[in-house]
């Protein structure tokens, strides 16, 4: 059994999956991951769908050096308009969200009401390589792969406004000032 880094109360219906090692850079998977937290599931899977269709972009909050400004990320609210369309990543990223539905779904929850509670990414040790460089040098050729996982839970359903007509006339509405002036108790007094 693998351990997560939040572990969900019990008596929340939720599901969950995760990723280790998996060769993506961290980078991209961070701003999708930061991106979709917080999303219905479908929505979720859709917004990926079009991200890899192009359609759709990533934007990218926090590793911005040398990214180049997009208009489809000003559709997102966030601050700035960098973007990207990391497609590897939006695939790997969209398998573990489907995974975590169909786990969801294993549990017999419903898969419409859920949405992405926990989304998390770390960076997982460097794949290392050499590259040749000029003067009979050795330099070094890392890739950045990433530790991802995700949970989603049910939206809970709200509680219905009790309607009956009988408690609407008990209930006066009063300001904090009139209520203020029952509270008041007159001493002594004049004659009127």
């Amino acid at each position: 059994m693998v351990r997560y880094s939040v572990e969900p109360d019990p008596s929340v219906p939720h599901s969950k999956s995760r990723g280790s090692h998996l060769r993506v850079h961290f980078k991209h998977c961070r701003e999708i991951a930061h991106h979709v937290s917080g999303m219905p599931a479908s929505k979720a899977l859709r917004f990926l769908d079009d991200v890899m269709a192009f359609k759709s972009v990533v934007p990218f909050v926090k590793y911005t050096g040398g990214i180049g400004r997009k208009a489809q990320a000003k559709q997102s609210n966030v601050p700035g308009s960098k973007g990207r369309w990391p497609v590897k990543a939006s695939a790997v990223v969209k398998d573990l969200l489907s995974n975590a539905v169909a786990n969801a779904e294993t549990k017999g929850l419903d898969p419409d009401a859920l949405y992405v509670t926990h989304a998390q990414v770390n960076r997982a040790p460097p794949g290392r390589r050499r590259t040749y460089r000029a003067h009979g040098r050795i330099g070094k050729y890392a890739s950045q792969p990433a530790h991802i996982e995700f949970v989603l839970s049910e939206k809970k359903k709200g509680v219905e406004k009790e309607d009956d007509a009988e408690g609407e006339a008990a209930k006066v509405k009063i300001s904090k000032k009139q209520a203020a002036k029952k509270r008041f108790v007159k001493v002594g007094g004049g004659t009127d």
